[in-house]
């Protein structure tokens, strides 16, 4: 009877592990293409379609990404694929100071971490995952071999373009600025500091499938109750075109460490006042 109750322990045992490091080692891998379009505004509509054809041409690397999205169950790894210029065979420098950097999430622990290089400074940009308050939607799809449910949200634009630069958010910053010094009294003498502001957000319309139950995504989305496999924000598209469940070769999913530490609005103020300050330097030198 000892050897018995012995033996059913050690099986115990050996199944515990076994369950515990197969999923420690589940892996997996999601290839994302992402397509933007761009609006030209007033100054779109004085081009003849031909000059709005070569445009899109020139900026075909920032309107057309791939990204390789690495993921267990609580940690992921975002990282874009680096390409050549189509035209000058040249990766595109400029651009990568206001894109994403490479991305770590983990969701048990609700942590971001993300690089961004800023004209030869590296940040170290560490932050909470970015809330979303997902609406489940009774509807399907398939994508792949995968059958993929709708959610939808809406979130502050800035929040999720923290990384970027953006000339309307510094005129509105110098707006707030201006509206601070001038700032008027109401006829019993008291002042009125109440300024008006417009929040921009931004609708997402997001696919999931529960057939890979973990709460990742690509860029800033996750928190669905499955992998996103495509998601429309803005005027960015961003469609899962492969997947490899647990490769036989397993990438490690480490968190950057390298850099300044800010958090995301922090880096979104630094860069800010980083493209004001270059801008008031190059008007002076003009004057000069």
């Amino acid at each position: 009877m000892k050897m018995l109750i012995k033996r059913l322990c050690i099986l115990l045992c050996i199944t515990f592990l076994s369950t515990n490091i197969s999923a420690q080692e589940f892996q997996g891998k999601a290839y994302y293409v992402s397509k933007s379009t761009m609006d030209l505004g007033r100054w779109g509509a004085k081009l003849s379609e031909a000059q709005k054809k070569q445009i899109q041409a020139r900026l075909k690397n920032r309107l057309e990404k791939t990204y390789i999205l690495t993921f267990n169950k609580e940690e992921s790894f975002f990282k874009e694929e680096e390409k050549l210029d189509a035209i000058s065979g040249a990766t595109d420098s400029w651009g990568k100071n206001f894109a994403a950097g490479d991305q770590y999430k983990n969701v048990k622990t609700n942590t971001q971490i993300q690089n961004q290089d800023f004209y030869g400074k590296r940040f170290l940009v560490k932050d909470e995952l970015q809330p979303i308050e997902w609406k489940m939607i009774n509807e399907t799809k398939q994508i792949g071999n995968y059958m993929c449910f709708k959610a939808t949200a809406s979130v502050p634009t800035n929040e999720l373009s923290w990384y970027s630069f953006s000339w309307d958010r510094l005129r509105n910053k110098e707006k707030k600025e201006v509206d601070s010094t001038n700032v008027g009294t109401d006829k019993l003498g008291m002042t009125d500091t109440k300024i008006d502001e417009v929040l921009d957000m931004t609708e997402i319309e997001a696919w999931y499938t529960p057939q890979i139950p973990v709460g990742h995504g690509p860029s800033e989305y996750w928190g669905l109750p499955g992998l996103i496999l495509e998601v429309s924000a803005g005027n960015t598209t961003m469609l899962c075109s492969k997947i490899i469940m647990n490769p036989e070769e397993k990438s490690d999913i480490i968190a950057p460490k390298k850099g300044e530490e800010i958090t995301k609005k922090a880096y979104q103020e630094t860069i800010t006042m980083k493209m004001q300050e270059f801008r008031n330097n190059r008007a002076r030198r003009r004057r000069g």
